[in-house]
C-alpha cells in the first residue's frame, strides 16, 4: 500500500511537471508565432526576411517567401491586417459602389416594366454595419493565411536602428530588437489633409468608410480617381454633390475620352461642378452644424455650405517613423524610397514596393511586385531574374459608368512613336441596356496602335461594364496584340465589348 502510493504520488509529481513544462513551450510557441505579444524584455531574433507592413503587398510577398523556405516575420503597426484596400480602400469602396449601382439599377427597373420599382430607399447606417462586418472577416482570412503559411506576425511600430537591424515596439510590452538578411519595406501611405483654418471639419477618404449617416449635402476637394469614385458614390445614392477641381479638368492622367465623358457624364446626371478654385477656410459654429466652405473660383470670392467636406487631394508615403535617417536608403523629394526595376533600395538587402514607392499606386502593382521579389530572393535559380514589368498596366476608375485604360494615352503614344506612326480607332454609341431608357447614358471607346504593323498600345473605355472588359483585352495588349488580331475575333453580339474587335 506504502509501495502503491508513492508510485501514485510520483506519478501525479511527473504528470505535474511534464504538464508545466509543456504548457511553457507551448506559451513560448504561441508568443513567438503571435508576433512575441506580451513580451516584456528586448530580444534579438534573426530571420531571413523581415517585411515591415502588413497590406496587400506585404502579405503577397511574406507569404510567398514563407512558402519557399524562408524564415520570414511580418510588422504592422493597425490592429488589423489588409492595409488600405482592404479596410479603407478598393473593397468596401466596391462594396458601396456595388450599392450604388443597385440604386441605379431601381430607378431603371419602372422603365423596364417593373412599376413598384424605384421607391426603396438606402439605409446607410445598415448598410455600413453590413460592410464593416464582411471587412472584418476579410481580415480574419489574412491573420488565418499568415499562420498557415508559417509567417511570424506581429503588431507593432518598426524603425530602422542602422541598414541591418530593426527596432520593433509592440502594442503592448516592451521593444526589442529583430535582424533580416533582407528586408522589404511595405508599410503603404496615407491620405494627405490641407493646411487651411477649419481643416479639422474635413474628412478624407479613409474617413468617408467611419460616416455612420448619409450626408445631404457634400463637397469633394480633388478630381483624382479616389475623389471622383467617391464623389459618384455619395451623388448616386442621393447625397447632393459638388466637386471642387483646382483646374478645368478631372482626371488629368488619362486619355481625353476618358476624363472628357466622365466628366459630362457626372454633369449631366446633376453632379455639381466648381473649377479653378482655392480653398481658404472652413468655418463650422456647432459640432453637428454645417460647414461653410470659403473659396475661390476663377479669381472670384464665393462660399458653399455643405454637412460634410471629403479631401482628396493625394497621398503621401507612410515613412515618418520608420527613421530613415539611420540608413543609406535614398528617398524622392515627395518622400517616396526610390527603388531599381528590382526594388532594390539603395542599401543592399533592404527593398520597398507599393504606396511606399510611388510607383503605380494599385494594389494588385503591389501584389505583383511583391510576390515576385520573393521569388528572386528565395525562389533559385530559376527565379534569378523575376521582376515586376511595370509597361502598360491595367487600371479602373468605379465612376458611375465606370472606365478603364491600360497602355499610352493618345498624346503619350504620340510622343513616344511620332504622330506619323500613330494611328486611333474609336467608338462611340449607346449600349443597348439604355434602349428601354430616356436617359441614354453614353459609352466611347478608344483603341491607339503604332507602326505599320499597328500594335495596340493603348486601349481606352469608357461606358457599362467598362471594368469587366478592360481585363481581357489588358491580357492582349500585354501579349503585344496588333489591331489585325482584334479584328480576327469573332465578335460576341449583342455586347458593348464587340465594338472593339470590329471598329474601322
Amino acid at each position: 500500500m506504502r509501495r502503491a502510493g508513492l508510485v501514485c504520488l510520483f506519478s501525479s509529481s511527473s504528470f505535474i511537471f511534464f504538464f508545466l513544462v509543456s504548457l511553457m513551450i507551448s506559451s513560448t510557441f504561441y508568443m513567438a508565432r503571435r508576433g512575441f505579444h506580451g513580451s516584456s524584455r528586448a530580444l534579438e531574433h534573426a530571420y531571413d526576411y523581415v517585411v515591415i507592413g502588413g497590406g496587400s503587398g506585404g502579405l503577397a510577398s511574406a507569404r510567398r517567401a514563407s512558402a519557399r523556405g524562408a524564415k520570414t516575420l511580418l510588422i504592422e503597426t493597425q490592429h488589423r491586417l489588409g492595409g488600405t484596400c482592404v479596410n479603407v480602400g478598393c473593397v468596401p469602396k466596391k462594396v458601396m459602389w456595388n450599392a450604388a449601382s443597385v440604386s441605379e439599377a431601381l430607378r431603371d427597373a419602372k422603365q423596364y416594366g417593373f412599376s413598384d420599382a424605384g421607391s426603396a430607399s438606402f439605409d446607410w447606417a445598415a448598410f455600413k454595419v453590413k460592410r464593416d462586418a464582411y471587412v472584418a472577416r476579410l481580415n480574419g482570412i489574412y491573420e488565418r493565411n499568415l499562420t498557415n503559411d508559417q509567417v511570424e506576425h506581429v503588431q507593432g511600430w518598426a524603425s530602422f536602428d542602422g541598414n541591418d537591424k530593426i527596432h520593433i515596439q509592440p502594442a503592448q510590452g516592451d521593444g526589442f530588437h529583430v535582424t533580416g538578411k533582407h528586408v522589404l519595406i511595405a508599410p503603404g501611405g496615407h491620405p494627405v489633409m490641407p493646411s487651411i483654418p477649419g481643416a479639422e471639419h474635413a474628412i478624407n477618404s479613409d474617413g468617408f468608410f467611419d460616416l455612420e449617416h448619409q450626408p445631404k449635402r457634400v463637397a469633394v476637394v480633388g478630381t483624382g480617381y479616389i475623389g471622383i469614385e467617391l464623389a459618384g458614390i455619395f451623388h448616386t445614392l442621393g447625397s447632393q454633390t459638388t466637386v471642387f477641381s483646382r483646374t478645368q479638368q478631372i482626371l488629368r492622367p488619362f486619355d481625353p475620352i476618358i476624363k472628357d465623358n466622365v466628366l459630362k457624364e457626372m454633369q449631366t446626371v446633376g453632379v455639381d461642378f466648381a473649377f479653378d478654385t482655392k480653398i481658404h477656410a472652413l468655418e463650422r459654429d456647432s459640432p453637428n452644424g454645417p460647414i461653410r466652405m470659403q473659396y475661390e473660383s476663377a479669381g472670384k470670392a464665393a462660399s458653399l455650405d455643405v454637412d460634410t467636406v471629403l479631401w482628396a487631394t493625394g497621398r503621401a508615403p507612410n515613412v515618418s517613423g520608420l527613421n530613415l535617417a539611420s540608413t543609406g536608403i535614398q528617398q524622392s523629394k515627395r518622400g517616396h524610397i526610390v527603388v531599381d526595376d528590382y526594388q532594390n533600395t539603395t542599401v543592399p538587402g533592404v527593398y520597398a514596393l507599393g504606396d511606399v514607392a510611388g510607383n503605380h499606386e494599385l494594389t494588385p502593382v503591389a501584389i505583383a511586385a511583391g510576390r515576385r521579389l520573393a521569388d528572386r530572393l528565395f525562389g533559385g535559380e530559376e527565379f534569378k531574374d523575376a521582376k515586376l514589368d511595370y509597361s502598360s498596366i491595367p487600371t479602373v476608375i468605379f465612376s458611375h459608368p465606370t472606365a478603364g485604360t491600360i497602355g499610352l494615352t493618345e498624346q503619350q503614344a504620340r510622343d513616344a512613336y511620332g504622330s506619323d506612326n500613330i494611328k486611333v480607332y474609336t467608338s462611340r454609341f449607346t449600349n443597348m441596356w439604355f434602349a428601354m431608357l430616356e436617359h441614354k447614358e453614353p459609352t466611347a471607346y478608344k483603341l491607339v496602335v503604332a507602326g505599320p504593323e499597328e500594335r495596340v498600345v493603348g486601349v481606352h473605355l469608357f461606358g457599362r461594364g467598362s471594368d469587366e472588359i478592360l481585363q481581357g483585352f489588358g491580357v492582349a495588349v500585354k501579349m503585344g496584340a496588333t489591331k489585325k488580331d482584334f479584328d480576327s475575333c469573332v465578335a460576341i453580339h449583342p455586347t458593348a465589348a464587340e465594338e472593339l474587335v470590329t471598329m474601322k
